[in-house]
């Protein structure tokens, strides 16, 4: 008998090649063409009220086929791609959200964070928060107004500063406005899912530290079944920053958690610190301040469990 299971959620990632400042505008333009069709492309092939977030990256980290048992790459060059499908699951509630730069206002309105289920919401776990044309005048700025009232210890905050976004449908059809500057994300609500992230500063920058930095994700003893990995990190890392050795990071991702699958991307920043959600354990003590969340030259680890299955 065949099962099929229709996606609710779609969140995927493209692979630019990255080639600095000095590209043509006639290349960039070329390859935002080739990525909105490619988005049109999938979006034909999703169920019409699915909700579809696309980005697009200098570069990305995927484990193949999703199979926990192959190994999670990291692509930092060349061109490829993923998409994770998340169906219909009980207890949990993922929804995407939009936030744009409003060129006449230099204040957020905040009431924008109930509408999009940020606010209010006493079963919100998990935002991956994903910032876009992060070079433009302000945007910094207005990252900082989205990321501040949202750091909350009881809430995992996890994701970076990506190239562009191609796709963002929901039942609101957000469209992406150009030049601007603004916010895209995903938000997991629901009270069985368990989240932990941690990040990897400038001083990891060996297989010894890097494993160590696993480590104390592993202590957040996060069930590993029904769980996804996500690796946020900047393009200055990387098999630069290794001294040429690839993979060091999915590799040691992969040593603590052999049956977890690994999805991110390299982006221009980072977002994210060391925290745990399950009950009041804190992974690192915060001392009741505020952590820093807005990062650069790091990695931002983070796991987050959806539940047991019946």
């Amino acid at each position: 008998q065949k099962v099929h299971v229709l996606p609710q959620t779609v969140l995927y990632i493209a692979d630019e090649t990255f080639s600095g400042h000095e590209e043509r505008h006639e290349q960039k333009k070329a390859r935002k063409t080739n990525s909105k069709e490619t988005a049109i492309a999938l979006e034909k092939l999703l169920p019409k009220r699915c909700q579809v977030l696309g980005l697009v990256t200098p570069g990305i980290v995927v484990t193949p086929m999703g199979s926990s048992s192959n190994q999670p790459q990291e692509i930092e060059g060349g061109e490829a791609g993923f998409a994770l499908l998340f169906p219909k699951i009980d207890g949990v509630k993922i929804h995407t959200f939009h936030f744009s730069k409003d060129s006449k206002n230099r204040v957020f309105d905040e009431s924008k964070f109930a509408e999009a289920g940020l606010k209010n919401n006493p079963d919100l776990r998990v935002v991956l928060l994903f910032g876009y044309n992060s070079w433009k005048s302000g945007a910094t700025r207005f990252l900082h107004q989205i990321v501040n009232p949202l750091n909350e210890k009881s809430i995992i905050l996890a994701g970076g500063q990506v190239e562009s976004f191609t796709s963002l449908t929901s039942e609101n059809n957000n469209a992406q406005p150009g030049d601007a500057c603004g916010v895209v994300g995903l938000a997991f609500s629901g009270p069985q899912i368990q989240s932990a992230t941690v990040l990897l500063d400038q001083d990891v920058a060996d297989e010894r530290t890097a494993e160590a930095a696993m480590q104390r994700l592993k202590a957040a003893n996060i069930p590993e079944h029904n769980t996804i990995g996500f690796m946020f990190a900047c393009v200055g890392r990387g098999y630069r920053h290794y001294k040429t050795k690839r993979n060091m990071e999915a590799d040691a991702f992969r040593k603590f958690f052999p049956n977890v699958p690994l999805f991110g991307f390299f982006g221009h920043g980072e977002i994210g610190c060391d925290r745990i959600v399950t009950g009041n354990f804190v992974l690192r003590e915060c001392n009741d301040i505020k952590d820093d969340l807005l990062h650069g030259y790091t990695t931002v680890m983070t796991l987050i469990h959806l539940g047991s299955t019946k």
